[in-house]
């Protein structure tokens, strides 16, 4: 059985169980462009550790592709507010061989 990675709990300071890890694509409107939702907000607020891995920003729109590290509730909650707030936010699923 392989063990679960630790991770320490930025709001808490604690280590915690980091049981998965989700890629997104995500679509930002202009009016979100400048706010750090993925960068800050998803950390602070669900206790996720996000991890933009490409983005291409213009100044009507930008795309982020990011990876989701943490609790499966939590991942789940934070894809939940992005989509509120008007993100577009679509799972990239890597085809397994």
């Amino acid at each position: 059985m392989l063990a679960r990675p630790l991770g320490k709990d930025p709001r808490r300071g604690i280590e915690r169980d980091l049981s998965s890890m989700r890629k997104y694509f995500c679509t930002f409107p202009q009016n979100l462009i400048s706010e750090p939702i993925v960068s800050h907000t998803l950390g602070e607020k669900f206790g996720v550790i996000p991890n933009i891995r490409a983005a291409s920003i213009t100044d009507s729109t930008a795309l982020v592709a990011v990876e989701i590290e943490g609790e499966d509730a939590a991942i789940a909650l934070s894809v939940e507010y992005m989509r509120e707030r008007g993100v577009q936010v679509e799972e990239i699923k890597e085809d397994s061989v």
